[in-house]
């Protein structure tokens, strides 16, 4: 890689940025080799143009560009690439960064968002959910002393891809269904990606003059052959939809207002659309049109689709490039249900680094995680593990359950993550407090410490974070733990039964049923 920047890093420095997916990664120091991304083919999970610095300096980008960082040094190459000093702490860092690149607007998710757990079909039906199935599951949420709130109807309650209807056979009374979902106190959203099954009538249909003659020829992203763009996605092979296109953008917009219209639905997780989608590495059958004369970018595409669900009050996404500062419900993507290696080993470093490149309104994964290869007949869920990542997610701005906690959990250990959801409603006008400053602000929600207290040596504490300045959160994330040394920043802090620390290491009790976190003594 021939580089356009290259930055030394000095004594001590310590770097975060690039993508959230890398955040345990982070933070980034002379003792990282051979880390390379190229965000111009790939930006997993949030990605920012950006990467920030413990010393004030931050290095910026309008475009995608590539980096490595090796023997104390980071490389980049790209358009515009700059290296900026804003002060002498990674706070400052993010500051000069924020406001000169993607400042905040003052806009704020719906409340609903924040104030219970949230439920999604995923894990407890994956490809398959059925609105019997969804009724008991919303039932029993009820039914075992869980809130109501946000209720996620995942993949697989629709035609092929693109075609936007309930199937009928899994769904034969939709508008029945979610009728009895708000009455029970849900709000409704479905699944939807920019992906088109490439066959079928309606398909077809679609690229025929005399059935759709306004789009015929316009609908889709397109090859350099004028034929639609067929890409690679974790489905199979699929059209993909441009929706910095008027044709495209009316094409599905159409759809989903009229599963407001016509059933009720609140709104729509955004799933798939990353920006190595639309790049050429996906592509099956040549290149973008526009790659020729090198007008194409990927980027923008991947910003399009992103701008195109903010249409509608309730929204998630999962895929984004330069997104930051905006109000938009972000996740982290797909965690393994294990200790490590994409676990709940990863949770806290990838959200923190979600705040530090500017999305501040996060759900962590699914408790228990999403990732549906574990979902098979034969599989027995980690129940300790459960338990902990339900306690990691307490203190976020949103939690998430998808895989049934009482059906796969005992008595004892359900008792205790219905807890961690209680006390997530219990804390949660306090939360939207601290979601609403952030979105004056721009401030991250879920702080690392090293934010707060720079240079103190907290750079690589990331089993621990900070819940605003007064809130400071200490969950286990290993297996088997039941003491913890916790690390605790100046000032003195309470936990809930009233003991009291003061500044440096102390070893807490941390049985199953404990979270440790605790408050600041003003």
């Amino acid at each position: 890689m021939k580089p356009t920047l290259e930055v030394k890093m000095l004594a001590g420095e310590y770097w975060w940025g690039g993508s959230a997916d890398d955040g345990a990664l982070m933070p980034f120091s002379a003792e990282t080799s051979d880390y390379v991304r190229d965000f111009r083919v790939s930006a997993p999970n949030q990605t920012m143009p950006l990467y920030l610095s413990s010393c004030g300096r931050y290095v910026w980008s309008e475009h995608p560009f590539k980096v490595r960082i090796d023997g104390g040094v980071l490389y980049f190459a790209g358009k515009d690439i700059t290296l900026n000093k804003a002060g002498d702490t990674l706070r400052e860092a993010y500051s000069a960064a924020e406001s000169a690149h993607f400042p905040f607007g003052g806009g704020v998710p719906p409340r609903a968002f924040f104030e219970t757990a949230q439920y999604n079909t995923w894990m407890e039906f994956t490809y398959h959910p059925t609105q019997s199935g969804v009724l008991s599951y919303a039932h029993a949420i009820l039914e075992n002393g869980f809130k109501p709130g946000i209720f996620i109807i995942d993949e697989g309650w629709h035609l092929p891809y693109g075609d936007w209807r309930f199937d009928p056979v899994k769904f034969p009374d939709p508008a029945g269904m979610v009728a009895e979902l708000h009455r029970l106190g849900f709000r409704v959203m479905l699944w939807v990606v920019p992906y088109v099954t490439a066959s079928g009538a309606r398909y077809m249909s679609s690229l025929r003059e005399d059935r759709n003659p306004e789009g015929y020829d316009k609908l889709y992203m397109r090859n350099e052959a004028g034929e639609p763009a067929l890409v690679n996605w974790w489905n199979g092979v699929c059209a993909i939809l441009d929706l910095s296109n008027p044709v495209d953008a009316a094409f599905l917009d159409g759809q989903l207002q009229a599963l407001i219209r016509d059933y009720g639905i609140d709104g729509f997780k955004f799933d798939g659309g990353d920006l190595g989608a639309y790049s050429n590495a996906s592509m099956v059958n040549g290149c973008h049109r526009g790659t020729a004369d090198g007008t194409y970018d990927p980027a923008e595409k991947n910003l399009a689709w992103n701008a195109f669900g903010t249409r509608y009050a309730y929204h998630e996404y999962k895929d984004t490039f330069k997104g930051g500062g905006k109000p938009v419900i972000q996740r982290l993507r797909d965690r393994n249900h294990s200790w490590t290696k994409d676990g709940i080993d990863t949770i806290i470093p990838n959200s923190l680094a979600q705040g530090l490149i500017g999305h501040p309104f996060i759900c962590p994964d699914m408790i228990g995680g999403g990732e549906w290869s574990y979902n098979r007949p034969e599989f027995r869920v980690d129940e300790e593990l459960f338990v902990r990542m339900a306690q990691v997610s307490v203190f976020f701005p949103m939690m998430q359950f998808s895989w049934a906690p009482w059906r796969v959990l005992s008595p004892a250990h359900l008792a205790i993550v219905r807890e961690c959801a209680n006390l997530h409603a219990r804390l949660a006008p306090e939360l939207y407090d601290l979601i609403r400053a952030s979105a004056k602000s721009g401030e991250p929600i879920l702080r690392p410490l090293e934010y707060s207290y720079p240079h103190a040596g907290y750079e690589k504490v990331t089993d621990e974070f900070l819940c605003g300045e007064s809130l400071l959160v200490c969950p286990v994330v290993t297996k088997g733990t039941r003491r913890k040394e916790l690390i605790f920043p100046a000032g003195e802090w309470v936990d809930e039964d009233g003991n009291r620390y003061t500044e440096g290491r102390h070893t807490v009790e941390t049985p199953l049923e404990k979270l440790a976190w605790f408050r600041r003594k003003e």
